[in-house]
């Protein structure tokens, strides 16, 4: 199968189950959050190699890596704008609210098992 056909796949399944971890309440808080965080991770780097299939997918994944942990120091900063984008729904989800040390470590085995995973489905697939 063609790599950007499988990236297209991947966001299809990772979107809803990142949504799922993240919301369901068969899950606990900690696992929610942490699990959240990795298919967070995940997307992003297979929404830029479906972008940019050429790019680097260890730069794509330090890349996001290093967004995310930008997003979260930028938690710590309540300015009204940010705070009116964080009180939607679209501008949670990407801004988030609080600034925890314990997101990192999720962010960076996300971007580890996504830099694994596009490496294989870049391996494995004919284009």
């Amino acid at each position: 199968m063609p790599y950007r056909f499988v990236l297209l796949l991947t966001i299809a399944l990772i979107i809803p189950l990142g949504y799922f971890v993240r919301f369901s309440p068969l899950f606990s808080d900690w696992f929610s959050d942490v699990f959240g965080s990795i298919a967070y991770q995940i997307f992003f780097i297979t929404l830029i190699q479906f972008s940019f299939p050429k790019t680097s997918i260890v730069k794509t994944a330090i890349s996001v890596f290093i967004f995310a942990c930008t997003i979260e120091f930028l938690q710590l900063w309540q300015a009204p704008f940010l705070q009116a984008i964080r009180a939607t729904l679209p501008g949670r989800l990407i801004l988030g609210n609080t600034f925890l040390w314990s997101d990192f470590p999720p962010y960076a085995i996300g971007s580890t098992l996504g830099w694994l995973g596009m490496r294989q489905l870049k391996r494995s697939s004919c284009g």
